[in-house]
């Protein structure tokens, strides 16, 4: 009924989402005893929604899973030797940042330190980039520039892990797009495509227990899934799965849009770009009076558009998914327009709507 390849694939995300959804339990009770606890903090310069105190080792289980799922079904190469020394650093970073914050410049030393060591030893480089039928080839600046891409996504995702559920989502989309990518490609054997279908399962046994109400975070060890999320992109950009840079950056369209107008919004404001605030796109929605759930589920359904897109893209009609992504950045920036994501112009909340209405209700009376 299905082929060897079809087994294989539901094989391995079987076995590290039943690992990593197994192992929750005991990462919760670790972050208890080491201190890893993510106290709510309501200040207006914190981004904290939730009401009780969670444990934030969830990073540590999807990488556990990923270890187990690599003990099983991964492929032994110098380059997967750069991945796992990385990913080590990483995670070792954000168990340190979960148990006593750390400071910024300190963990970017980090994900440098994981960056360079996959682009010097790994040789994982980014050496030209084309889209939208331009191509740019960057000689001598491929490495510094590869460096770069790779912390930049490792701070995507960190900043956009704001709510239950949404950064184990938003990269489960992206493991998931980048998976039917490849397995329509006839890239079942690739570096590439392991790392995405084990990591596929390792994040949704995260999310079984992240989702709303959560009962773990993935803690500053989300940095781990946007490292893994760069480290694919770059290997499928080189083995055509993805067939330019451009595809994985659009599967992640929303998270680096939402990044991007907060590093100009901070900047406007004379704030540390990494400095946390409460006007992310999540923030906008739950201002519009949308529950936790219902935002992340928007947020949801919007990356999946944009993964559909690049799906659309890779395999079947390049030009009409180019007309497709023209018209979601376009509404996005319509959202930004009538938003507080850069000014402090913020839309009316419903309640206020009700508030003003019966004010001057009672006020005719």
């Amino acid at each position: 009924m299905f082929s060897q390849e079809t087994i294989n694939v539901i094989k391995i995300v079987i076995t590290t989402f039943l690992f990593s959804a197994c192992i929750m339990p005991l990462m919760k009770r670790i972050a208890h005893h080491i201190g890893a606890i993510d106290i709510p903090r309501t200040s207006e310069q914190n981004r904290h929604i939730h009401k009780k105190p969670i444990p934030k080792l969830g990073g540590l289980g999807i990488f556990l899973s990923f270890l187990f799922g690599y003990m099983l079904f991964g492929q032994h190469s110098i380059k997967m030797n750069s991945v796992l020394i990385g990913s080590f650093i990483i995670v070792l970073t954000g168990i340190l940042d979960d148990i006593n914050d750390l400071r910024a410049s300190r963990k970017l030393l980090g994900q440098l330190a994981a960056a360079c060591i996959v682009v010097f030893y790994g040789n994982i480089v980014l050496t030209e980039l084309s889209a939208f039928g331009l191509y740019f080839n960057f000689g001598i600046l491929a490495k510094p520039i590869t460096v770069f891409f790779i912390v930049a996504c490792i701070n995507i995702i960190n900043l956009a892990d704001g709510l239950d559920g949404l950064s184990g989502g938003i990269t489960s989309i992206f493991y998931l797009t980048t998976g039917i990518i490849c397995y329509y490609q006839g890239r079942m054997g690739s570096l590439e495509m392991s790392l995405t279908l084990i990591m596929l399962g390792s994040t949704l046994g995260f999310l079984l227990h992240n989702f709303y109400p959560a009962t773990i975070f993935a803690g500053d060890c989300t940095q781990f899934m946007g490292f893994i999320i760069a480290v694919i992109s770059l290997l499928g950009f080189k083995g055509t799965a993805l067939t330019s840079l451009f595809v994985p950056i659009m599967i992640l369209g929303l998270p680096i849009l939402d990044t991007v107008f907060a590093i100009i919004r901070r900047t406007l404001k004379g704030q540390p770009i990494f400095s946390a605030d409460k006007q992310h796109f999540h923030h906008q929605l739950l201002g519009m009076n949308f529950s936790q759930r219902t935002t992340v589920l928007i947020i949801y359904v919007i990356n999946i558009l944009f993964a559909l897109t690049s799906v659309f893209y890779v395999l079947k009609d390049p030009v009409s998914a180019r007309i497709i992504y023209i018209i979601l950045m376009l509404i996005f920036i319509w959202f930004v327009v009538y938003t507080n994501i850069i000014t402090e112009k913020r839309p009316p909340k419903i309640k206020d709507i009700k508030r003003k209405m019966k004010n001057e209700t009672k006020r005719k009376r």
